[in-house]
């Protein structure tokens, strides 16, 4: 059968077409259109090529969250907001409405084709500094491998619930090449390219933070970031832990909930943030805006993060406060993670004080004595599910809690709507492949 290109829409050439030369502003820079255009060669025009498409990168983990158990329906919901997210919201992806927005399958092998060619053309760069192009290159390598993650994470099972060795995963283009038709790779092959895109990011990038107002790039610790995520994703705990405590040794601040003037965690400004890239639910607010009392159940009494992140509308509901923060990557994640991996490695009391500087930052000082003493009586599985629970607390709303699920319990969630009941069930944790994708290319969904 004869194959189209699946990234047809956006297979634009670089090599026979490109850039504007003249830089006035990033989005005149980056108009790329198929004539007229010079080919980049300068670091800054390098730059500001990536830079186009940090300023793109997809916004899905906020799109995940309406498949959760964090949101539930408002009555003040338009029918625009319900034709584009119900069918989300009620997971039905057999059939879903024309309406339904769903995920940025173009945008991420976009994203891909760009850090591509950055890294195959490096060593054509004028007119930079070499750790100015190395520093580039290393974000291109980071940028690749954070979009094969989340592509993988979207489209194939979770690693932890299936062969990864013998099950599809995604395709992988790992050329500028607009004319390739790659097939689906493994789940495994999947990974072990992330993580080797990792490594060589690492090798590449002599930035550990960069200042506000660019702290939108990558640096070395949101790769070693990616990395302690991506092997709790795999369930290798020992390489998460070790990974989870680099970055807390390298960026381990935390944000005190109990004073007045704290900011949010996932402010782009707060001490926490180390990659301030993806907005993560800045239209929940207005679509599905109530958090649901379920998932409000989690916090209990004394726990800061209630007041901080939601605001009561009612004397029975609450709307959403953390609605507007860009955040991929901060460091409450790595202590969550490498409680995580001690708890699964068995070493229970160290998981506890992983916990502690966290619990102290969140916690007022009899919630916090409390937790301690709750945990203390825990067996492993019991503080895994607190773990579970606790992540979810924290990083409520930031695009974490569908992988969470997924990665873990599977739980079976259930809704209804106008009568009729509608149910999660462990399947419905991987997303189809994108109609438009499949019909360019019917050989992707064989590998």
């Amino acid at each position: 059968m004869k194959t189209k290109n699946i990234f047809s829409r956006f297979a634009f050439c670089l090599v026979c077409c490109s850039i504007v030369a003249a830089l006035t502003s990033c989005d005149d820079f980056l108009d790329i259109t198929p004539t007229g255009k010079v080919i980049a060669t300068t670091g800054e025009e390098y730059r500001a090529l990536l830079t186009n498409e940090y300023k793109y990168f997809p916004k899905d983990r906020h799109m995940t969250t309406v498949r959760t158990d964090e949101l539930q329906l408002s009555g003040n919901t338009s029918s625009n907001d319900l034709d584009a997210y119900l069918d989300l919201w009620l997971w039905k992806d057999d059939n879903p409405s024309p309406t339904t927005s769903y995920f940025s399958w173009r945008t991420y092998y976009h994203n891909i084709y760009i850090a591509n060619y950055i890294i195959e053309h490096q060593h054509e760069i004028t007119n930079a500094k070499a750790d100015e192009i190395s520093q580039l290159v290393g974000e291109a390598y980071m940028m690749r491998a954070y979009d094969l993650f989340l592509l993988v994470n979207l489209y194939a099972e979770p690693y932890t619930h299936c062969t990864p060795a013998t099950t599809r995963g995604v395709p992988m283009l790992l050329e500028a090449d607009v004319n390739a038709i790659p097939g689906s790779s493994s789940v495994e092959a999947v990974y072990q390219q992330v993580l080797a895109d990792l490594t060589l990011a690492e090798q590449h990038m002599n930035v550990s933070q960069w200042e506000q107002g660019k702290n939108y790039r990558f640096n070395k610790v949101a790769a070693q970031a990616l990395r302690a995520r991506t092997y709790l994703y795999m369930g290798r705990w020992q390489e998460a832990l070790t990974a989870a405590q680099a970055v807390i040794a390298a960026h381990g601040d935390l944000v005190d909930l109990n004073a007045t003037d704290a900011l949010l965690p996932d402010d782009y400004q707060s001490a926490e943030n180390i990659v301030a890239l993806e907005q993560f639910s800045s239209n929940l607010s207005t679509v599905i805006n109530q958090p649901s009392k379920d998932f409000l159940a989690l916090y209990r009494s004394g726990d800061q993060r209630k007041s901080t992140y939601y605001k009561r509308a009612t004397s029975t509901t609450y709307s959403l406060l953390k609605s507007e923060g860009y955040c991929s990557f901060r460091s409450a994640e790595a202590y969550l993670t490498a409680a995580e991996a001690e708890a699964q490695l068995g070493n229970t009391a160290n998981a506890i004080e992983l916990l502690k500087p966290l619990l102290a930052k969140r916690l007022n000082t009899t919630a916090y004595d409390e937790a301690l003493e709750l945990m203390a009586a825990m067996n492993q599985s019991q503080l895994l599910q607190e773990i579970y629970d606790e992540r979810g607390r924290e990083l409520a709303f930031e695009g974490h809690r569908w992988y969470d699920l997924r990665r873990t319990t599977q739980p079976a969630l259930t809704r209804t709507y106008k009568g009729e009941t509608y149910t999660l069930t462990p399947d419905k944790y991987t997303m189809r492949f994108p109609t438009e994708a499949v019909e360019s290319n019917p050989e992707i969904e064989r590998w």
